[in-house]
Formats: structure tokens, sequence, C-alpha cells
């Protein structure tokens, strides 16, 4: 029998390696299907070069980031809400960028100030300041974050009233519709070296918070009062975590798009494996989201290649599907015992 940490290294090897191998299948898959840099059927060095370097690979980096980031997101919210079905979305995170997208694209061609303006601040600053706009308005609303469930409820609410904002400008403006579309169902297509960079400094940022926070999220799953016994700030923590959750969320959806479920199914896979501290779980769930979003991207990209599926599609399916499975395996044990 394993003791937990040798069962952490274990896994992270794993997934660092999993990591690894998928980063060369991205490199390898591109918009014609399988097509490796190696070989007699390979592309010309310079364009074999510009290829790799340009599209697929910032792509793949970057997709793993997005994933990373929304995994590591989901098992803060997780922690921190008490609440295994959680995800990075819970605040209005998704409405709200929903709600900036939507208005950058219905200013566009109001006016020439308006539109040099909204090019100005671009799709991604726009995703970005929506989401930051939601997860204030949700701590206004709940009156700070030292009720879990008042910032809940708060959240459901704020993403209601910035969703139906979003929709209510994409009706008024139905030349937007196609680029809203894409944007909800997410894409990696146009990730390039500067997102990669933002999503990197995002992530390491968000781990280091994550981390050192940890201990009062151990704490918490104790209960409160217990977390407050032993010396944990849980206003300052969860403030702290709040915010972090939030620019991890931020930062992913900015780059790629409303993705579903990465956030939600990263954390429930690591804590199947067996029981863990916050702190393992944090960089196991990262790990894990980067590389659930990186196949589901290989996959978009292969699939019906030289189409290509929205890689919100692909992990929908295998998220919806996991959660299925795990509650038929929940229904079944609980029939057996009866």
């Amino acid at each position: 029998m394993l003791s937990m940490t040798t069962r952490t290294s274990v896994q992270l090897a794993a997934l660092l390696v999993l990591g690894v191998v998928l980063l060369g299948l991205g490199l390898a898959v591109g918009s014609t299907g399988w097509s490796p840099w190696f070989g007699e059927h390979a592309w010309p060095a310079d364009t074999m070069h510009q290829i790799l370097w340009d599209i697929r690979a910032p792509r793949s980096i970057g997709a793993w980031m997005a994933g990373a980031l929304l995994a590591l997101a989901g098992a803060i919210a997780q922690g921190l809400f008490r609440n295994p079905l959680a995800d990075p979305y819970l605040l209005g995170c998704s409405a709200g960028a929903s709600l900036g997208v939507a208005a950058l694209l219905f200013v566009i061609g109001l006016s020439p100030a308006a539109t040099a303006l909204a090019l100005r601040i671009g799709m991604t600053g726009a995703a970005f300041s929506g989401a930051v706009l939601a997860v204030v308005l949700s701590l206004v609303l709940a009156r700070g974050a030292e009720h879990g469930l008042r910032l809940l409820l708060a959240g459901v609410v704020v993403g209601v009233v910035l969703g139906s904002g979003a929709a209510l400008l994409t009706l008024i403006n139905p030349d937007a519709l196609r680029a809203m579309q894409a944007f909800m169902l997410g894409s990696t297509g146009y990730v390039g070296w500067s997102a990669v960079q933002v999503m990197a400094m995002a992530l390491v940022l968000c781990l280091l918070v994550g981390l050192a926070c940890s201990r009062a999220l151990d704490a918490l799953t104790l209960g409160e009062d217990t977390a407050r016994s032993l010396g944990q700030r849980l206003t300052l923590i969860r403030l702290l975590l709040i915010a972090t959750l939030s620019l991890a969320t931020g930062a992913a959806v900015a780059q790629c798009g409303l993705i579903a479920f990465v956030g939600l199914i990263g954390p429930h896979l690591v804590r199947s494996w067996g029981p863990t501290t916050h702190g393992a779980l944090l960089l196991l769930s990262a790990l894990t989201g980067g590389a659930l979003l990186l196949a589901a991207d290989i996959g978009a990209r292969w699939v019906i290649a030289p189409q290509e599926l929205p890689v919100g599609i692909i992990t929908a399916l295998l998220g919806g599907g996991y959660l299925l499975w795990l509650m038929h395996r929940r229904s079944s044990a609980l029939g057996a015992t009866r």
C-alpha cells in the first residue's frame, strides 16, 4: 500500500509524462489531421517550422494552460465553498465575460470613436473585464465573502442578469451572432504566443496563492468554526481565493472562450484516485485539467479534419458522459447496499 506522499509523486510524474505525450500529438495533428513533422510526407523545412512554431505549438501549449487554469479554479471553488459541484463559473464569470464580448461587438460600428476604443480593448480585454465585473458585483451583492451560501446565491443572480444582458445585446445586433457563438462554444484556434505568456503568468501566480492557502482549505473541510479555532483568517483567505479563482477563470475564458466541464471534472478525477491534501489536489488538478483540454483540442482538430469542432463541444460530451457514468455507478452502489 503506497503512502499518500508516494502516490502523489507517482500521479504527478504520470501527469507530467502524459502532458509531454499530448504536446507531441498536438504538434503532429493539424487542420488536415495527422501530419507529423518527419518522414517522407513531411512538409518542407521552412513551412514546417512556421506551422509548428507559429500555429501548433502556441495552440497546444495554450490549450494545456487554459485547462490547467480552469481545473485549478474549480479545485479552489470546490474547497472554498465545500461543494463538489462548484465550478469556476459559479460567481458569474462566464456570464460577465459573455456580456463583455457582446458589448464590445455591439459598440463596433456605432461611431468611429467607439470602434477605435473597442479595437483597442480587444475581445480578450472585454471578456476579462466582464468576468472581473461579475465577481465584483457578486461580492457587493453578498456584502463581502463572509457567508459562502450568500455569495453562491449572489453569483447565480449576477450570472442570470448579466447573461440576459449579453443575450439582449446579441439580439439587437444579429451581426455579432457568429462571433458570440464561437466564444460561447470555446476555441483554441486563435491562441498565440502572447496569449500563452498571459496564461502562464496567471497560472504561476494562481498556483502560488492557492498553495499558500491550501492549509486553510484543509481546515475548512472540518468546518468554519474549527478553521477559526486553528487560527485561520477566513475573511482574508476567502478574498484571496476568490481573487485567485477569478483571475484563473478570467485569463482562460478571455483567451479561449467558454469551455465547459474541465473545471468541474479535473478535481473530481483527482479525488477519485484517493484522499489527498488540498496542496496536492490543486497541483494535480491543474495538471489533469491541462491534459483534458489538450486531449479535447487534439480530438477537435482530428475528428472531422479538415474541418474543426469547437473544443467546448468535445469537453461537454466528455464531461457530461463522465458525470452520467458517475451517477450510474453511485446509484448501483446504493442499490447493492440495500
